[in-house]
């Protein structure tokens, strides 16, 4: 296809602008009043003991720095003035000089001590002293101060600077340099060395550094003034530092910063508005623990410098914009797209500005790469593609020997635009690839297209586009690469994967099981690594790549929004997230084995990168395009302090209340018990480990007494309610970013146990208690002896009662027994003479037994059968009609072991003769049955007679009762009690009568 251009060759010809202007690895961050801080006019500037900056401010007050944000303490709060001229921090303390004199932070307090304008706080051989405006003052332990009186010349002038070296004081005034011995509220050989308005003093090894404000600084041997060396530049000097060992950081209120060496005395750089400050007054330098310098500036905020390994470029350093869109790198130059403005390269020689045609200079351009030819191709949003190259052209040269004319090639540089104008299918275009003499777009919803151009031709060849017809299930294409077996990958907004070989798409599918972004792809010794967008990596070895699996480790990256995956020549995996970039090391089996993040605070300044705007130069550096400009990694080691985290308490509130009466580091890790009342048992602690770094890569843990630690968090409280009586011990720990740990802190506190808890007088109230028992028991056990021996003698009297009543039932029984039979002997005289010999002595056997077993409470149950058989005996003797009768005994017992009443069962026995079996028409049986349980022995006596009821009413109408059966149911009762006898009537199957049956039972009584 041929593309018609309008434009003359020449308008393609373009000579790049050369910028001269370098990014540099010295590194800047400003704080300013977006960040939090009260007054961009920073004058002083100390660190504490926990690591907390503190910066002066002039109209703003004092401000805490811990790496994150700055808390702000003015005149509101009970600050003496909101104008600091100095700062320093003894012991957590904070000694603030101010306009109207001396302002000491204690804790949440501030203690204001009127004096003239104070310019710096010293702290000499234990002595605080004041350098005012207006002489010396020393401050005293009960914070008065005493006016020292040092010279006349002196005495009443500014005083800036106080050192000491030697046993040897240096004095540095607005009106020179003064030297002095002895004592500091006592001077020997006091004399000015040197005139002028000397600013700051400073010892080096045993040399004296002292600067001036318009002369130069003077380094000299303490005691050589003579031989002195005088640095003349830079001239307004503010303040001076020592910094990494031997470096002179000079402050003016001018032009910035300069470095000195003082081993060869001579400037090793500056730090200035060209190379990154914004204003040229700095007021004060201070090195922090983490090898980090810190500038106090006057109009510029808070600067934070550290040398590493990144170098940032960005509108300030030579870009047209801050947000670098896409990244590539080629011949030794790296081409970047510019917020919209168009094209940059950077080389050896600086940053270029490309000229581009007009309808491609304010377009986003989301992807660069290169030919083999080395041209460049750019893909834009809704613009189409931008092809910039050499072509080759044919002139006529004369030789000018010859006087001939010779046709020579030549080269020129052109840039044509493909879009849907001129014949390409697409104007959106998010990836570009090429292969061999084919290149590959990937749009953004509309699949990919295969091509190729000719740019001296001016042809362009549209081969094929892959789309939904061709396999591609989604078309929202986020990344492209190439494997190592010449398959072209591609990834998609849903979280699809697919790959390109021999113009046939296989549609792997979402391959992650999650419908989300996978925004880039990058390969690694046959590892496929995939970065997603909220998900994090994700990696595959699998030779077809069919299953992937989470990169996890010990360590994990600061963000699982990935950007950019790419690997350096180290091996270390590099993602770029919305919060800076991380780098992974990964071991032999894929897992994470350590992890550094570096964010703004560690000088990557592009802060959140874009999409797939990466890519590695021949010499191993990796760049990084950003919304806010391009950082170059540099690998190459850099020397930082990373001390050992120190973690302290920040405050211990009892009761919801802080506790002010105490310095809580000399209560932590020590042998001190803080003493709480007993209703004290709220207990909340606040901890802190400050990292000017990384604060928010700071994490803690905790635990209480011998209790489990609780998991690591961010969360810098812990609150206890209701915690037990007694000693407890809280230990806190913290670790930083790299998980270095810091020594555990110990809180011992101990809870008065309330009056009722204590032991003595738990023991009292036990022995007063058991006192009282033991009286309680004491008239309890004598009342019931008192009521026993009561109820013994009742128990006694109702026996004998009992007893007697019951030989009184038995006499009442042997009459009526004894009348009966001989009325039965009687009455066979006449008929039965026969038996009358037989009866009669049975009669007497059964008369001997039953008066020997009267005299007795209880016989065996063995010798009441015998005596029982004897009965029934003289019965069958007397009975006009025969009858039988069986005894049967059901026990486990021995019946001689088994205790009976005495003429208990007779009654029940002749009733069942006389009146039930002799009234019968049938012959007669009677049944005598024995049975025990654990508690009672049952006696059952059953007859086939006429029946209880039917015997009743054959009784002729008399006031007579059965006196046995009357007697013995009373005996009955008094021995088993009510309802202790039961008479009933036997029934046949047809209703007839079959008989009487008597049951009773009486406890069981054993002689063992």
């Amino acid at each position: 296809m041929k593309i018609n251009i309008t434009y003359k060759l020449f308008a393609f010809v373009f000579f790049g602008i050369t910028l001269t202007l370098y990014a540099q690895n010295k590194q800047l961050r400003a704080f300013t009043l977006e960040d939090g801080l009260p007054q961009s006019q920073v004058y002083a500037i100390s660190q504490d003991d926990k690591g907390y900056l503190w910066l002066g401010t002039q109209g703003g007050g004092l401000a805490c720095f811990d790496g994150n944000n700055f808390k702000v303490f003015n005149e509101n709060h009970g600050l003496g003035s909101n104008y600091i001229n100095a700062l320093t921090t003894i012991n957590n303390s904070v000694y603030i000089g101010t306009k109207r004199g001396l302002t000491i932070k204690l804790k949440s307090k501030f203690l204001n001590i009127e004096l003239p304008e104070v310019t710096k706080i010293s702290q000499i051989n234990g002595d605080i002293l004041i350098l005012t405006k207006a002489g010396m003052y020393r401050l005293e332990d009960d914070f008065s101060t005493v006016k020292l009186t040092l010279h006349p010349e002196i005495d009443k002038i500014q005083i800036n600077d106080l050192i000491t070296l030697n046993d040897t004081f240096w004095l540095a005034t607005q009106d020179g340099l003064w030297q002095f011995s002895g004592l500091i509220n006592d001077p020997k050989a006091m004399q000015k060395i040197e005139r002028g308005d000397f600013k700051a003093l400073i010892t080096y090894k045993s040399k004296i550094i002292a600067s001036t404000f318009n002369d130069g600084t003077l380094v000299f041997e303490s005691g050589d003034f003579d031989n002195q060396i005088l640095i003349r530049e830079p001239l307004r000097i503010n303040s001076i530092s020592v910094l990494n060992d031997n470096q002179l950081w000079i402050a003016t209120d001018n032009n910035g910063v300069s470095v000195i060496s003082l081993e060869t005395n001579s400037e090793l750089f500056t730090l200035k508005s060209s190379n990154g400050l914004t204003v040229p007054n700095v007021k004060q330098v201070l090195q922090d623990r983490q090898s980090n310098i810190w500038m106090a500036t006057s109009g510029g905020g808070l600067y934070k410098y550290f040398q590493n390994n990144f170098k940032h470029y960005s509108t300030e350093t030579g870009l047209n914009g801050n947000r670098v869109y896409a990244v590539h790198h080629t011949n030794n130059t790296i081409w970047i797209s510019n917020s919209e403005a168009g094209l940059m390269r950077i080389d050896n020689y600086g940053i270029h500005n490309i000229d581009i045609p007009e309808t491609f200079s304010e377009v986003k351009i989301k992807t660069i790469t290169s030919d083999p030819n080395g041209n460049i191709w750019a893909g834009s949003d809704g613009r189409g593609l931008l092809f910039r190259g050499n072509i080759r052209v044919d002139s006529f040269a004369v030789d000018t020997l010859k006087r001939s004319k010779k046709l020579i090639p030549k080269t020129v540089e052109v840039a044509r635009v493909l879009n849907t104008e001129n014949g390409f299918p697409f104007d959106w275009i998010r990836e570009i690839h090429v292969d061999n003499n084919a290149i590959y777009a990937a749009t953004y919803s509309s699949g990919i297209v295969k091509f190729n151009y000719s740019p001296e031709m001016d042809s362009l060849t549209v081969y094929k586009t892959y789309a939904t017809a061709q396999g591609i299930k989604d078309l929202y294409i986020h990344d492209m690469t190439k494997d190592d077996k010449g398959r072209i990958w591609y990834t998609t907004r849903s979280g699809h994967l697919g790959y390109l070989y021999k113009d046939t798409i296989t549609h792997l599918g979402a391959v992650l099981g999650l419908e989300v972004p996978i925004n880039t792809i990058v390969f690694q010794n046959n590892t496929m690594f995939l970065g997603t967008a909220g998900q994090g990596i994700w990696w595959s070895n699998d030779e077809d790549y069919s299953t992937f699996k989470k990169l996890k480790g010990l360590k994990e990256g600061a963000s699982k929004n990935i950007y950019q995956l790419i690997f350096d020549n180290q091996g270390y995996l590099w993602v770029g997230t919305e919060r800076g970039v991380d780098k992974l090391e990964l071991d032999k089996d894929t897992q994470i084995k350590d992890a550094f993040f570096f964010g703004r605070n560690d000088g990557f300044l592009g802060i959140e990168t874009c999409l797939n705007a990466v890519d590695k130069d021949d010499r191993g550096h990796l760049w990084f395009g950003a919304l806010y400009g391009l950082t170059e990694y540099q690998p190459a080691e850099i020397n930082q302090n990373t001390e050992k985290p120190v973690i302290y308490l920040e405050d211990v509130k009892v009761a919801f209340k802080s506790i002010d009466s105490i310095s809580l580091s000399d209560w932590t890790n020590t042998n001190k018990v803080l003493q709480l009342h007993s209703n004290q048992k709220q207990v909340s602690f606040s901890f802190k480990t400050v990292d000017l770094d990384h604060p928010n890569g700071v994490e803690y843990r905790y635990k209480l007494n011998d209790n489990a630690w609780s998991p690591w968090s961010n969360v810098a409280t812990q609150d206890y309610s209701e915690l037990n009586y007694g000693a407890h011990d809280f230990v806190v720990q913290s670790r930083n970013h790299r998980w270095n740990e810091s020594e555990p802190l110990r809180f011992s506190f101990h809870i008065e146990s309330p009056l009722y808890k204590r032991g003595w007088f738990q023991w009292s109230i036990i022995g007063l208690a058991l006192l009282a028992l033991a009286l309680i028991t004491q008239q309890y056990i004598k009342r019931i002896k008192q009521k026993n021996i009561k109820d013994k003698e009742r128990l006694e009297l109702e026996n004998h009662l009992l007893t007697l009543e019951q030989k009184a039932l038995r006499l009442q029984m042997n009459p009526h027994f004894i009348f009966n039979v001989l009325n039965g002997i009687k009455a066979i005289a006449p008929t039965k003479p026969d038996k009358m010999n037989e009866t009669v002595n049975s009669f007497a056997t059964l008369l001997r037994e039953t008066l020997i077993n009267s005299r007795k409470d209880t016989i065996g149950l063995d010798q009441e059968i015998k005596t029982l058989r004897h009965y029934v005996e003289v019965e069958r003797l007397m009975a006009e009609k025969p009858f039988t009768y069986d005894i049967i005994i059901n026990s486990h017992l021995d019946v001689e072991e088994i205790l009976i009443p005495p003429m208990l069962i007779q009654p029940f026995v002749e009733n069942a003769i006389r009146h039930g079996i002799l009234k019968g028409g049938r012959e007669g049986v009677l049944k005598i049955q024995f049975d025990t349980t654990e508690e009672d022995l049952q006696v059952t006596v059953s007859d086939n007679g006429i029946g209880i009821y039917s015997s009743q009413q054959q009784k002729p109408k008399t006031d007579h009762q059965s006196m046995a059966l009357k007697v013995t149911r009373e005996r009955l009762t008094s021995i088993s009690g009510k309802d202790a006898l039961s008479i009933s009537e036997i029934k046949n199957e047809d209703g007839s009568i079959g008989g009487t049956v008597i049951v009773f039972k009486i406890p069981l009584e054993t002689d063992y």
